[in-house]
């Protein structure tokens, strides 16, 4: 958005602004009716990218025309809930709008449509044009599909990263060691930094965690963590509770934290891309812009995760390494095991309910998701000049186990704005259904992927107790009509969706032993 003054010329069409109450999702739409004087005028179109003008603040927005006076009258100008966020005026205030610059970026965006290599300057000009929201839905689709199609090299790479970067804040916490963790995903249940960023700041070292929502699962960071506190903070005090806790856990779109990122991710979500480069520009942009200094990435592999094959993990390695390297972060990149979901819950207050239990040393806690932060948080706390090489672990189960980590973590949940929550009798959805093993035999599969979209469409993430409780794990001796997972719903039309999934594909795979798929990870 662009906040300079308007010209006195350009305040009138005679219109005024109206909120229209449609969630666009991070795109700026405006709206005019079929017999408004400045359609007839100036020959708007459909879908043109139009600039509107109120309150000396302007956006660019992409025009819908209307035939119903109930949406728009003919002396209004209606902007989406996006843009009408951006222009920060009240419904009635005078409005101007006139027909938009194409992006000046256009041509470089053409070219790599044709497939060409594109330089520094190209990406710093796309990636502009894109946080200002000049690009519209098609033409960042066409960006995404073509980065996808011809594949990024790896300076190419390491320019869109940079370029991210320049568009939004980047923090400066003043230290000289800053962390941050982050799992590239695919995983149901991986709820990791919950319990790393309290046994890394209880240890003493900065760890500004902002996480996103879930995308395409059932749950992220943010999600999950807004069971127990606030995750929406203000930016000054996001910042507060890091000097005086060491670390928090909160959604990054507050922070405008590499804003262009989170525009493409609105057309990557419903396209279903996530190709090699952009995954790495779009992670690195990121924590470089939140101000880590050192970075513990999580690949993991397995049949159904986002990365099958261990020299596909090492490809996507060496990319994110080298990027790395270019913009002066020290990563440690580790590979985990990826063939099931982490935990026993998937969905935001099951995952809330296995954090906690971790975090209270309870018998029943997973211990597959305690195993694997303890691993991620040791790697962190030996990036400290204090720790030597394999000393991490150690101290991370100390502060586990001492009570230290659960300590940090309610100060944190305070410090943010607590929630009631008792894990032992976590808020799940009343609706319930078991899915039961059709044999005997042997879990050889779990599919994340598919127990990933049953949860979703049991509701989760946007109704905090809907998901799927897992009572199975790889290798797991089962009876027939043995219980696999439970379903938890809220609402019948959640539950027969997450149902009618099961009846096409349970999910779970029963077989003998020799079955089980192995995993080759990396420590």
């Amino acid at each position: 958005m662009d906040n300079s003054p308007i010209p006195s010329t350009s305040s009138g069409n005679g219109l005024t602004l109206k909120r229209v109450a449609i969630d666009t999702w991070r795109e700026n739409v405006a709206y005019l009716h079929r017999d408004c004087e400045v359609v007839r005028a100036e020959g708007f179109q459909a879908l043109a990218k139009v600039e509107v003008r109120a309150n000396g603040k302007r956006i660019l927005a992409t025009l819908n025309v209307v035939d119903d006076p109930c949406i728009v009258g003919v002396h209004e100008i209606g902007v989406s809930e996006d843009a009408f966020a951006l222009l920060e005026v009240a419904e009635g205030h005078p409005a101007a709008v006139t027909q938009a610059e194409p992006p000046a970026s256009i041509p470089a965006l053409f070219r790599k449509i044709n497939g060409e290599r594109l330089g520094h300057g190209d990406f710093q000009a796309i990636v502009a044009d894109i946080a200002q929201r000049r690009y519209s839905k098609i033409e960042l689709s066409a960006f995404v599909v073509a980065c996808n199609r011809s594949e990024l090299d790896r300076e190419e790479v390491s320019f869109l990263t940079e370029a991210m970067v320049a568009t939004g804040r980047r923090l400066d916490w003043r230290e000289p060691l800053v962390v941050d963790k982050h799992c590239i995903g695919g995983i149901p249940g991986n709820r990791t930094s919950m319990l790393v960023v309290p046994i890394v700041a209880a240890y003493g070292l900065v760890f500004p965690k902002t996480s996103s929502r879930a995308i395409t699962s059932p749950a992220g960071t943010a999600d999950t963590m807004e069971v127990l506190a606030d995750v929406e903070l203000p930016f000054d005090r996001l910042t507060d509770i890091v000097r005086e806790h060491r670390g928090c856990l909160a959604w990054g779109g507050t922070a405008d934290l590499s804003p262009a990122d989170d525009v493409l991710i609105s057309v990557e979500r419903p396209l279903a891309l996530d190709s090699p480069g952009q995954m790495v520009a779009s992670i690195l942009s990121k924590k470089i812009a939140a101000g880590a200094t050192h970075l513990v990435l999580d690949i993991p592999i397995g049949p159904t995760a986002k990365v099958r094959s261990m020299p596909e993990a090492q490809r996507l390695r060496r990319l994110f390494e080298y990027v790395a390297q270019r913009l002066h972060l020290s990563l440690d990149v580790v590979i985990t095991d990826g063939r099931q979901p982490v935990g026993r819950g998937i969905g935001p207050a099951l995952e809330a309910r296995d954090v906690m239990q971790v975090l209270e040393n309870h018998p029943d806690a997973p211990d597959d998701l305690r195993q694997k932060s303890l691993r991620l948080a040791g790697r962190l706390i030996e990036c400290s000049p204090d720790v030597r090489g394999g000393q991490g672990y150690a101290i991370a189960r100390d502060i586990l186990e001492s009570g230290r980590a659960l300590s940090r973590m309610r100060d944190i949940v305070q410090a943010q704005g607590a929630h009631a929550f008792d894990p032992q009798r976590p808020p799940l959805g009343e609706l319930t259904h078991e899915v039961r093993a059709q044999a005997a035999g042997v879990v050889v599969g779990i599919d994340n992927l598919q127990i990933a979209q049953v949860a979703r469409l049991a509701g989760a993430p946007k109704v905090k107790g809907a998901g799927v409780d897992l009572m199975c794990r790889l290798g797991d001796q089962v009876e027939a009509g043995q219980t696999l997972y439970r379903i938890h719903a809220s609402y019948r039309s959640d539950m027969a969706f997450a149902c009618q999934a099961v009846e096409r594909h349970p999910g779970v795979a029963i077989g003998l032993p020799g079955q089980v798929p192995q995993v080759f990870v990396e420590s």
